[in-house]
């Protein structure tokens, strides 16, 4: 008898055990992750960033902390990267000192780590302590009053930044590349509250860097009265040009990053 094959013993008999059922390709049985199919590798891309290729649209979803939920103890951010059919395209988990958490809240450093299916790191997001920067008005004046978020490989190598410029009263960012070449340019709203009264989603547009088109947006989504009042786990998604560089995409998940800390933590942080 082939020991390979899933038999039981019933009475004196060999039973062969119907194998459990897989899944079809592209889903997931119930209780499973959902994961996109891996793509093809392409030149010149970086590892890990195929992904992106195919995508136009990112889903970025942050999970519930039970500890923080109960006892506002600040805990390190986790999210969900998925596309457009739900399917999960990367994970990403903060990685940052508990003293900096404590103590500094929205404006600490950290490093978001950035990992596929194969729990592979791809991508790593790195936002440094700035202790008296993100001031709208005075963003302009010297690099140490902007806020800054940069994404690299986990190699090291850089591949783009974001930095906070100076405004009257809207969000103003500036999408740049490896080099500090000016990419793309983000506005975002005047008013960014979520309320029982203001439900609607928070947009900031995506546009050429000359302002003459939008190209896509960030959206920090309503995830419904229980979720936004009783945790600090929000809801983002991004849209962009399908053709869009994959190392663009990647910055521009940075500022995703950037924009949550900068304005949804501290919203949570003042209803506690």
């Amino acid at each position: 008898m082939n020991s390979k094959l899933p038999y039981e013993r019933m009475g004196d008999e060999p039973v062969m055990v119907p194998p459990a059922p897989a899944a079809p390709p592209g889903q997931a049985l119930p209780g499973q992750i959902q994961w996109m199919p891996p793509p093809a590798a392409r030149l010149g891309c970086p590892p890990g960033l195929e992904y992106l290729a195919q995508l136009d649209q990112i889903l970025v979803h942050q999970q519930v902390e039970l500890l923080e939920a109960f006892t506002g103890w600040e805990t390190e951010n986790k999210y969900v990267i998925k596309n457009a059919l739900g399917q999960q395209v990367y994970f990403a988990s903060e990685e940052s000192e508990l003293c900096m958490r404590l103590c500094c809240k929205q404006q600490r450093g950290f490093m978001m780590h950035i990992v596929n299916n194969m729990n592979q790191e791809v991508l790593r997001v790195v936002r440094p302590f700035q202790c008296c920067a993100g001031c709208c008005w005075c963003a302009d004046s010297c690099d140490h009053c902007a806020l800054t978020i940069s994404v690299e490989t986990p190699g090291g190598e850089q591949l783009g930044h974001v930095r906070q410029r100076g405004s009257k009263w809207k969000p103003h960012f500036d999408i740049l590349d490896a080099n500090f070449e000016p990419v793309l340019k983000i506005w975002g709203p005047c008013c960014r509250c979520q309320t029982i009264c203001c439900m609607e989603d928070v947009d900031f547009t995506l546009l050429t860097y000359d302002e003459s088109q939008q190209i896509g947006k960030i959206s920090k989504q309503w995830a419904g009265i229980t979720r936004e009042w009783f945790t600090k786990a929000d809801n983002f998604g991004i849209t962009f040009p399908l053709d869009l560089d994959v190392k663009v995409k990647g910055t521009l998940l940075a500022a995703l990053f950037l924009i949550d800390f900068m304005f949804f933590e501290h919203q949570k942080n003042k209803r506690r």
